[in-house]
């Protein structure tokens, strides 16, 4: 049986889409079958993996439509991966959810077969906590918080603790944090390992012992359509993120 893992925290620039489409592709590389949902109307994570802000069915068909996310799922590109691409309507899908009876639960509906046919499926969520993100939540089973070595990170993260609570209590009591990323982290900065200091001291057993560094190779390599582990493999970024699927892995 499959786990669902959401991609998730109210503030944007964090690097959840480069975190989610980097991760899916080295647990992909490994032999697992894996699925990445693209759930942000920017479309970022469908055009990191070379593929069309206009595919249907996408994401949008999913959470309004009838459309299952294992009916939607099609090859990525290499080998075992698999996305559900976001579409520009989906932009709308914060509007027209709310007037949809059981809005925040159509997502968990429509999963479907996808625990049995992917071993990981991974949601990429908005940055923010709209409808979409709502329902990302509610569905999945294990949540990663990509967290940036940066103070006002940490203040955001705090926030989004607390709708996670909410979350639990109302509607997904399942729900577990897999662990806190720290991402886009300079070592040479004392502000970096000021942050990264304080994320480990306050929350101990959470923050995952990978570190992603900052990296221009993984900023480039949406611009090649390919995940960092194919577009610079002997990078530190693309080491940092096969460090990460096996500490995921370990942590199950």
């Amino acid at each position: 049986m499959g786990a669902v893992y959401a991609v998730a925290n109210q503030k944007g620039g964090v690097g959840k889409t480069t975190t989610a489409v980097n991760l899916t592709a080295c647990v992909a590389a490994d032999g697992s079958q894996t699925l990445l949902v693209d759930l942000d109307p920017q479309c970022n994570a469908t055009v990191a993996l070379g593929a069309d802000r206009e595919l249907r069915p996408s994401s949008y068909d999913c959470l309004i439509g009838e459309v299952s996310v294992a009916e939607a799922a099609r090859p990525a590109g290499p080998d075992n991966l698999w996305l559900v691409p976001a579409n520009r309507d989906l932009a709308g899908a914060a509007v027209e959810l709310p007037r949809l009876e059981g809005s925040e639960t159509r997502l968990r509906e429509r999963l479907g077969p996808v625990r049995e046919r992917f071993a990981f499926t991974m949601l990429d969520c908005p940055p923010s906590l709209g409808p979409v993100s709502v329902n990302a939540l509610v569905a999945a089973d294990r949540l990663i918080v990509p967290v940036q070595a940066e103070y006002l990170a940490l203040e955001g993260l705090v926030q989004f603790l607390d709708t996670l609570s909410m979350i639990r209590r109302d509607y997904n009591p399942s729900l577990n944090v897999s662990g806190l990323l720290i991402t886009m982290h300079d070592e040479r900065t004392r502000l970096a390992r000021d942050v990264e200091r304080e994320l480990r001291e306050h929350f101990p057993e959470m923050v995952f012992e990978t570190v992603i560094p900052r990296s221009v190779r993984v900023a480039e390599a949406p611009s090649h359509g390919l995940p960092i582990t194919e577009h610079a493999p002997s990078s530190s970024g693309s080491v940092a993120y096969r460090n990460l699927a096996a500490e995921l892995i370990a942590r199950g």
